[in-house]
């Protein structure tokens, strides 16, 4: 399946070297996502800088976050989304077992209590928007104010991750 909108081979344009070269520095390539986001340079520049911070600049462990994006990448059938993202929890120290369980849409015993609860904030995120207290309530004591922030802002961006791929028919 092709994308539905043109890439902007790297290199091609001049006027974008200086941000090709720090989604360089960050990613170490220039995806076809990022290929795609170029067609308008300051929405490129407003993902890089959110992305950049969710994945890497936060306190939530790379398992947490990993976990995170395979879960919501699974709810929202971005194939492409998870395949990239596979190596990164593996390297972050998710178990294969673990990584597996995910595709399944009861959340496993595998996962701690912890993580069920985040699973758990990540499907109802996902699926149906809105955060019952109940739920909320749950997951609050596990976590100070700024992880939660984290936690929320890490499942949302990567649900506009996924619909972004999936609209524009990006990657397999």
């Amino acid at each position: 399946m092709n994308t539905r909108i043109s890439p902007i081979t790297p290199g091609s344009n001049t006027e974008l070297a200086p941000l090709e070269a720090k989604i360089l520095a960050e990613r170490g390539r220039i995806s076809p996502l990022y290929q795609i986001l170029l067609n308008a340079p300051e929405i490129a520049r407003g993902w890089e800088a959110l992305l950049t911070a969710i994945r890497n600049r936060n306190s939530l462990s790379p398992a947490i976050r990993e976990m995170i994006i395979l879960r919501v990448a699974i709810l929202n059938k971005a194939d492409y989304e998870f395949d990239a993202h596979v190596p990164h929890a593996i390297k972050a120290g998710m178990s294969q077992k673990k990584i597996d369980a995910l595709r399944n849409p009861s959340i496993n015993q595998l996962f701690d209590e912890q993580e069920r609860l985040i699973l758990q904030l990540t499907d109802v995120m996902t699926k149906e928007i809105q955060v019952p207290d109940s739920l909320f309530d749950q997951v609050k004591p596990h976590f100070n104010d700024q992880e939660i922030l984290e936690l929320v802002t890490t499942i949302s961006a990567y649900n506009m991750v996924s619909r972004l791929l999936n609209a524009l028919h990006i990657g397999h």
